[in-house]
């Protein structure tokens, strides 16, 4: 199957991860190409991708939703292949690191997933674990979301709570859940430096039950203001950089050396 990805860094990003085939690149007559747009050009012919001049309302006829922009530039691809548990345990091996694993469970929306995406491809995650029905996939919105980090990510759809039981007996991951109800424990309780799964549920109904069962620690993150909960993305981006903080102390006990800061656009 085929499907349009649109906008400058998402087309930018899917074309220099390599990770599908390159059909044909639409670019809106009379845009200036310079800057993002002459790279995407460069890759374009580099992947022999078709190239076309259209009229910007072709481009507008692509755009998945509302909320979105073309920004001049459309990619026609193949779909995004999945990868394996076993695809992502070998990176984790390959850089010679403690798994590191984004589960989400159920999430629906498809900018939550993407926003997720690009947080756990800037902290380094091997992998992200998602159902493979009733959820949200690797579509064109999410890339959009994740201003392409999906097609830096390896993303494998599995049996959430078979995988997780298997993880934590083959690779002696720990299942750390999110999630803010009485029984669970503050957020800076443990430390996230060792194999690692974090699990995030759905946007309104949390983790299903036999996921949660699965974990070994449920944790909450600290509420002091009036509203009762946060967004599930804005939740879990939290999560992932308190694992990436406790990641970085551990490394530069062992080295010695410190890690460079991310930069924030």
């Amino acid at each position: 199957m085929k499907e349009w990805i649109t906008g400058r860094n998402p087309v930018y990003e899917v074309l220099r991860a390599r990770r599908r085939y390159a059909f044909r690149l639409m670019v809106a007559q009379g845009i200036e190409e310079k800057g993002r747009i002459a790279e995407i050009l460069l890759l374009a012919v580099e992947r022999r991708a078709q190239v076309l001049r259209v009229p910007r309302p072709q481009l507008d006829s692509l755009v998945a939703s509302d909320d979105q922009s073309h920004q001049g530039v459309a990619l026609e691809v193949s779909e995004y292949s999945y990868s394996t548990v076993a695809d992502i345990i070998a990176l984790s091996r390959t850089r010679n690191e403690p798994l590191f694993l984004l589960v989400l469970d159920m999430l629906q929306n498809p900018q939550n997933l993407g926003t997720l995406f690009r947080t756990a491809e800037a902290v380094g995650v091997h992998g992200v674990l998602i159902p493979p029905r009733r959820a949200a996939g690797v579509t064109p919105s999410v890339v959009h979301a994740s201003v392409g980090a999906s097609e830096h990510l390896l993303v494998a759809q599995v049996n959430l709570a078979q995988t997780l039981a298997i993880l934590k007996k083959d690779e002696n991951v720990w299942a750390m859940g999110l999630e803010g109800g009485p029984q669970s424990q503050p957020y800076d309780s443990v430390r996230l430096d060792g194999p690692l799964a974090l699990v995030v549920g759905n946007e309104g109904e949390g983790m299903r039950s036999l996921v949660t069962k699965s974990c070994d620690v449920l944790l909450a993150l600290p509420m002091r203001g009036q509203v009762e909960s946060l967004n599930a993305a804005v939740a879990g981006s939290v999560m992932l950089y308190k694992a990436l903080s406790d990641r970085m102390t551990a490394s530069k006990k062992v080295t010695g050396s410190a890690t460079p800061s991310l930069p924030i656009e």
